[in-house]
């Protein structure tokens, strides 16, 4: 082979590995070499430390890969199987590098990491026979190696009370000229009228030269507190609001395992990361600082066309992705969205069903059956542009008028104005049909296997449940490194027993699904219920962890 060549020497006489574990590492490095990542990893300029010999890129790639799908992440384990691991040794020769010589390998391989990723990936599909027309999406927040008291919050608000104050001290120094009328006070300007200040005779300022030093120092401790909000700001950038000073790139976000509280309730330094996964191979990842999934669906559909020049036929995803944005990216690219949207549970079920159905432009269905005419933008409402207001009438009698009157003000009126988004009530129309097809049952039952298996092998079969390195570039590759880990694990019980996991198929018999018809004595029953509980209760109630409520 040209880049994952091995060669034994006396150890494995003496200590021979057996006969499986043998197959098993040949066929994990046949894999390498077919898939042309070697010339990915001959680009990285790595050089080993002063005094100790020069470590092959290719192998030591390997070795680090396969210490990631043995759940070996910590540098300090990759040093140690070097040692002990047979496996390990047989993978990477007679050296043995230090953790310091993982650490700065691992970060070498940021910028060639996407394509080693997709080089192995597309190998894998070509040997399985498989491709990649379906895709199921999925996130996942991880927490971040941040001290967790040393967050800091985004002083939009600060920052404004400081300009007001900075605004008010440069009029009581005749300095007002050039200032914003509204919005915040650059730093640049303060200093500027730092230096205009210098030159102000003390005969303008009430309480003479005392009173003008007394304000230049002033003016001088606001710029400071000017320069550190702007610079605290650059940080958190537009699309967050905290960040942590052990690691910059971190983000305060709500875990599901929360070791303050437990109710989830608590911030800690977090990143979030998505997972495209196809027939259980994970065929992209991706990691961002946004605190919900909603916005990372396109930037992840996006990044696996750069991949691998195309985009899947249908994607699957939970209610978390469920938007306009979402809904109509899917359009555009010419791609089937099997996406749930935020009430797909609630009208399911029926415990929470839809207040309306909508018919055509001018008419709606009310849930207690009665029609609802298009009206003009009534007074007290804000008329957009996108939005269409139905009248509904005679809601007297209506079995299900205290559920749908439940977040108005006033529920003594005898008819009910509705406020909807055509647009979006169409799309959901038309995500529902999908989703409730035979199609979209097996789509739906496999992305539960599938994506939420993905993460449960990461999270407890190679127990990785926390980022260990810091920055958003190492975190990706780390995290890279785990996904593909776990593609190796995958792909060699693959090719050990030549079988790949099967994946349910919805038989031709089933037919479409439909949802269950809301009981208005039910729901009024659990709203009195519900009513009547506090609220640390219903929070109790609705987070059930490890059986502790």
């Amino acid at each position: 082979m040209a880049y994952f060549t091995v060669s034994e020497d006396l150890l494995f006489y003496a200590c021979p590995l057996p006969l499986s574990e043998r197959k098993k590492l040949d066929a994990y490095l046949l894999l390498l070499e077919k898939s042309s990542a070697g010339k990915y990893l001959k680009q990285i300029n790595f050089d080993s430390e002063p005094g100790r010999p020069k470590i092959d890129q290719c192998r030591l790639f390997a070795a680090v890969l396969y210490c990631f799908a043995l759940g070996k992440a910590s540098l300090r384990e990759m040093e140690t199987a070097c040692f002990t691991d047979l496996r390990i040794i047989y993978l990477i020769g007679d050296v043995q590098p230090s953790a310091a010589s993982f650490s700065r390998f691992v970060t070498s391989l940021i910028p060639n990491m996407p394509a080693i990723f997709a080089t192995i990936m597309k190998r894998i599909f070509s040997e399985c026979g498989k491709d990649m027309d379906t895709l199921y999406l999925d996130g996942s927040k991880f927490e971040a190696n941040a001290n967790k008291y040393k967050f800091v919050w985004k002083p939009t608000t600060l920052h404004l009370r400081l300009s007001e104050k900075v605004a008010n001290l440069l009029k009581l120094m005749h300095l007002e000229e050039g200032l914003p009328n509204e919005g915040v006070i650059p730093a640049k300007t303060i200093m500027k009228k730092i230096e205009d200040a210098e030159k102000i005779s003390s005969t303008l300022i009430g309480g003479g030269e005392k009173a003008l030093l007394k304000m230049k120092s002033q003016l001088s401790q606001y710029l400071i507190k000017s320069i550190e909000y702007e610079e605290k700001k650059a940080i958190c950038g537009e699309s967050r609001n905290s960040y942590y000073k052990t690691d910059h790139d971190a983000t305060a976000m709500c875990l599901k395992e929360d070791y303050y509280s437990g109710l989830g309730s608590q911030m800690h330094a977090a990143y979030n990361t998505q997972i495209l996964v196809s027939n259980g191979f994970i065929v992209t990842y991706y990691v961002s600082q946004d605190r919900t999934d909603a916005r990372t669906l396109a930037p992840t559909l996006d990044q696996f066309f750069q991949w691998y020049g195309i985009y899947p036929k249908r994607v699957c995803a939970d209610a978390g992705y469920g938007s306009v944005n979402n809904y109509e990216y899917c359009e555009q690219k010419g791609i089937q969205a099997f996406i749930k949207y935020t009430a797909w549970n609630g009208e399911k079920t029926g415990r929470n069903p839809a207040t309306y159905e909508y018919i055509d432009t001018q008419t709606i269905r009310c849930l207690g059956g009665r029609v609802g005419e298009r009206i003009q933008c009534p007074e007290g409402y804000y008329s957009k542009a996108d939005y269409a207001f139905f009248l509904v009438k005679s809601c007297a009698k209506c079995d299900f008028e205290g559920y749908c009157k439940r977040f108005l003000k006033s529920k003594s009126k005898r008819s009910r104005i509705f406020e909807i988004q055509p647009r979006w009530v169409q799309l959901k129309q038309q995500a529902r049909d999908r989703l409730l097809s035979p199609e979209g049952i097996e789509i739906r039952v496999n992305r539960s296997c599938q994506v939420e298996g993905a993460f449960g092998v990461i999270k407890q079969n190679m127990d990785y449940k926390r980022f260990r390195r810091r920055s958003m570039g190492r975190v990706t590759v780390e995290f890279a490194l785990t996904c593909l880990g776990m593609n190796i694990r995958k792909y060699l019980r693959f090719a050990m027993s030549g079988v790949l996991p099967f994946y349910w198929v919805a038989p031709e018999s089933l037919k479409a699904e439909t949802f269950k018809t809301p009981s208005a004595k039910r729901i009024k029953n659990r709203m009195e219920k519900k009513r009547k509980l506090q609220p640390n209760e219903i929070a109790k109630k609705g987070y059930r962890r490890k059986g502790k409520y």
